[in-house]
């Protein structure tokens, strides 16, 4: 096999400047009179060596990072089409790569690795053994091992996917249909844009089997706007997958038939929730609908529909291929299998980190992200979005689980993190929480649609240092309003962020800082 160079064909790395580093590398081999394959794989998730160029070696894949289009000329010259390691860019064998060489990779374990639209190299690293062995123990027995794995929705409600497929299975229907949700809008998450733009044949093969599980012949991905590569890269998937015989007709030769389309939305962070989802599938205006019905019974054209985070459903392969009771051994309490946490914000080395459930945020945000890039100390980190809490530093010991963050007022959400350092005003954060609910509500519920509205102005007077005490005591007033009276979460969980920040940080909002206690 001819020695190939790796140059990521992710959103990140193109705009790192990939697409230009891939054509001074053409134009140098060309210069020199050499041949060799530039495959545009997927990115792993390394967002800091990014352009990440990878090029096989007998030892393995020796990566240089970050690449701009001004290093080709010195990279080639140090031989890198000979895999030469003599280079400051040059970051050696790069499963050695400390951060990724501690992951454990489940979902994500062919990203970056192959040519996301290669089926064949998807074949060889275990694709399509998850959708054989749902065809060999049937629909019933399909549902039970993704039960047994213990996996939760990914989304964020952490909601059992095995109970949903179940409810969906039963409902009485002529037509059920299979939902992805990957309209990924919370901040500093990427996880579902990674998987579509690297892996898109993993998501197809679970799709397919949640289909097969529960009686459907019909599935749609939900894309969000912001993500044109990741659609181009899906639909090129999904042609190559009904060519051949993985969608449509008598899926892998089976009686089972199942066929999937992209739809794109329009920006609308409350497409995210799923009943608003659903309407705008449907044609309509995004708004969230009063549940029941839920849509395990009445979903997508009225008909039963599961509705699964993308990640939840690109979990499903390994699950049927490697068996329920060997995804539940990852993790802790009733946080089963691994995760894959978004590390973003002012962090040294942001990325994606699959880890099984359990690891501290402080090991996330210290020793994986290796603390801020300004070099300042870490004051707080938001996790789960922009509706999530912003946890402080003493909180850091909180391990990465939904029922651990729970207890602390806290969502796990998608799995971003954000980190920040010591110069961030929290004030202005829960302001931002607030103004972000108002411009993004569908406007059908008053606590969500005029609360937010009020927290802003509230804000803007704690802020201004009016009437304080009087001010914070409606703004609790408020967040308690819009936490029970709201009818999704959205305005439900506006008031996590705002409070956590009202919690931790008092001195922001003009609170006397508290000094601290001498030691007796």
């Amino acid at each position: 096999m001819s020695t190939r160079l790796y140059v990521p064909n992710d959103a990140t790395a193109i705009a790192c400047g990939a697409d230009r580093v891939a054509r001074k590398l053409n134009d140098a081999l060309a210069a020199r009179g050499q041949s060799m394959d530039i495959v545009r794989n997927g990115s792993r998730g390394l967002f800091w060596l990014e352009p990440l160029v990878e090029i096989d070696t007998p030892a393995g894949r020796v990566g240089y990072g970050p690449v701009k289009p001004s290093d080709v000329d010195s990279l080639v010259e140090a031989g890198l089409f000979e895999g030469k390691t003599d280079h400051p860019l040059c970051v050696g064998l790069v499963e050695e790569i400390p951060y990724l060489k501690k992951q454990t990779r489940l979902t994500f374990a062919r990203c970056g690795i192959i040519d996301p639209l290669s089926l064949i190299e998807y074949k060889n690293l275990g694709g399509y053994r998850g959708l054989a062995k749902a065809i060999e123990i049937g629909p019933s027995a399909t549902v039970e091992q993704v039960f047994e794995s213990g996996l939760r929705g990914r989304g964020g409600a952490g909601f059992p996917t095995g109970i949903k497929w179940r409810t969906v299975a039963a409902a009485p229907a002529d037509q059920r249909y299979i939902v992805c949700n990957a309209d990924e809008g919370d901040s500093g998450t990427f996880a579902d844009r990674l998987i579509m733009e690297a892996d898109p044949f993993c998501l197809i093969e679970g799709m397919t089997i949640a289909g097969l599980a529960v009686g459907a012949t019909k599935g749609f991905v939900y894309c969000r706007s912001e993500y044109p590569l990741s659609l181009e890269v899906m639909n090129k998937a999904i042609e190559i997958a009904r060519a051949n015989g993985l969608l449509g007709k008598n899926v892998l030769g089976s009686q089972y038939d199942f066929d999937m389309e992209m739809r794109m939305g329009a920006g609308a962070y409350v497409c995210g929730e799923e009943t608003a989802l659903l309407d705008s599938l449907e044609g309509k205006r995004g708004v969230v609908r009063a549940k029941p019905p839920l849509p395990a019974h009445k979903g997508l054209f009225g008909q039963p529909t599961v509705i699964n985070n993308l990640i939840s459903l690109a979990t499903v392969p390994v699950i049927l291929d490697k068996g329920g009771a060997f995804y539940r051994d990852f993790g802790m309490g009733r946080s089963r299998g691994t995760m894959p946490i978004q590390i973003a914000g002012n962090v040294k080395y942001g990325g994606i980190f699959e880890t099984a459930f359990g690891i501290s945020l402080g090991e996330l945000v210290n020793d994986i992200g290796g603390g801020t890039a300004s070099g300042r100390p870490v004051r707080a980190v938001q996790a789960g979005g922009p509706l999530g809490a912003y946890l402080p530093v003493h909180q850091f010991d909180t391990p990465f689980d939904y029922e651990a963050f729970a207890a602390k007022d806290a969502l796990i959400g998608h799995g971003g993190i954000v980190v920040f350092d010591d110069t961030v005003d929290m004030a202005h954060m829960a302001r931002f929480a607030m103004e972000f609910c108002s411009h993004e509500s569908c406007g059908k519920c008053t606590p969500c649609r005029i609360g937010s509205t009020r927290g802003v102005e509230t804000l803007d007077k704690i802020i201004a240092g009016t009437k304080r005490d009087a001010n914070l005591a409606i703004l609790t007033d408020l967040c308690q309003t819009m936490k029970l009276g709201s009818l999704c979460a959205l305005g439900g969980f506006t008031p996590y962020p705002v409070l956590s920040a009202l919690t931790h940080f008092p001195e922001d909002f003009g609170a006397t800082p508290k000094l601290p206690v001498a030691a007796e």
